[in-house]
């Protein structure tokens, strides 16, 4: 873990989990309430054409990792971000602080998708994804046990515990001696 934050004077966070489980919104609010910038991956892909192509099937663009990573290399070695992404798996350890993996209940979720048009197959990964924890086992074994966290993302309540919880664990995040 030393590695991960050496020279950084302040920490990454990664806030992952299925489509749907709040990422987008316990990002932004976090960021607001720590000064760290926010960064949804998502929306990078879109904005910077990092990626090969768009699924027909799950209705999304398929990500070239590698661009990601190249884009992202300077910024996460400055520190201060917190990524917003519903995957981990591609991301260097060394990046990350903290890992955070919001789960919410299937019926929940489902009724997020739904609104969002999410339909058929697209719909149905997304709540098997979280039905069997799939992010979580993801981030586990992607990262240091010490720096992943599962937190429920049910409620507004749920986000304002959490983006609290965070803020608290940002602001007393020192960086590790080289």
């Amino acid at each position: 873990m030393a590695q991960s934050s050496s020279g950084r004077k302040k920490p990454n966070v990664l806030v992952t989990g299925t489509p749907g489980t709040g990422k987008t919104t316990t990002s932004s609010f976090l960021a607001e309430a720590t000064q760290l910038r926010h960064v949804n991956v998502g929306d990078l892909v879109k904005d910077k054409n990092l990626h090969d192509g768009w699924d027909e099937q799950l209705d999304c663009h398929v990500i070239n990792e590698d661009l990601v990573c190249d884009e992202l290399e300077d910024m996460m070695e400055e520190g201060g971000n917190i990524v917003d992404y519903h995957g981990c798996d591609f991301f260097p350890e060394r990046w990350f602080d903290r890992v955070v993996v919001l789960q919410t209940e299937n019926s929940v979720l489902y009724d997020r998708l739904s609104k969002r048009g999410y339909t058929g197959a697209k719909l149905t990964n997304n709540i098997e994804c979280e039905i069997f924890q799939v992010l979580l086992e993801e981030a586990k074994e992607s990262y240091p046990e010490g720096i992943v966290v599962a937190l429920r993302s049910d409620t507004i309540d749920d986000i304002n515990r959490n983006v609290a919880t965070l803020t608290d664990w940002v602001r007393n995040w020192c960086p590790k001696p080289e």
